[in-house]
């Protein structure tokens, strides 16, 4: 293999091109090596493991959909415009809802939503439930697109014969989570 000098936003940017080109199941080191050019070792130089590198495709993932927050708006507004900008990111890529949940859940990367969704929550007066209500909804965010996508690439290969499911229940269960929120912060 040629000698090819890749930097490491290089090699996050060619992981999540292999990753929605092939699906999380293919984003090998090896694979991503022979992308690259180089062996599998010197994928190593950038991160120490594979589990480091999903957690900065999951960062990548996250921040190619560019999402700034309204600090204006009222809280519940914020929380639901993070929830929204969180499903998108994920969507915009094959497997990107369980890349992102799983760095998420190991705590290795993808915790701007969660920082978003803790301030917006603070904002609103919900200091106690801040950081329990940013997880309850980071979870029913990243399982909904999981769900999604899972059904997707099962109708599409077909595993199974459904339509794809409408996107709008999305926007109702965020709405009940966002209801029994609100009820707790106006308690307070």
């Amino acid at each position: 293999m040629a000698l090819v000098r890749n930097h490491r936003p290089d090699v996050v940017a060619r992981a999540v091109d292999v990753l929605d080109r092939h699906g999380l199941g293919d984003l090998s080191m090896r694979r991503l090596g022979a992308e690259l050019g180089v062996r599998p070792s010197a994928l190593y130089h950038h991160f120490p493991s594979k589990q480091a590198l999903l957690a900065a495709v999951a960062d990548e993932i996250l921040l190619r959909a560019r999402f700034e927050p309204d600090l204006t708006a009222p809280w519940d507004e914020q929380v639901a415009a993070v929830c929204g900008w969180v499903r998108d990111a994920v969507l915009a890529y094959r497997d990107g809802g369980e890349v992102v949940a799983t760095a998420y859940a190991f705590g290795t990367g993808a915790m701007a939503p969660y920082e978003a969704l803790v301030a917006a929550l603070r904002s609103g007066g919900a200091d106690g439930l801040a950081e329990i209500g940013a997880r309850t909804l980071l979870h029913f965010v990243l399982g909904h697109v999981v769900d999604e996508q899972t059904h997707l690439q099962a109708a599409s290969a077909g595993a199974i014969d459904d339509a794809p499911r409408a996107g709008g229940d999305f926007a109702v269960g965020l709405g009940i989570v966002l209801d029994g929120l609100r009820v707790r912060v106006d308690a307070r």
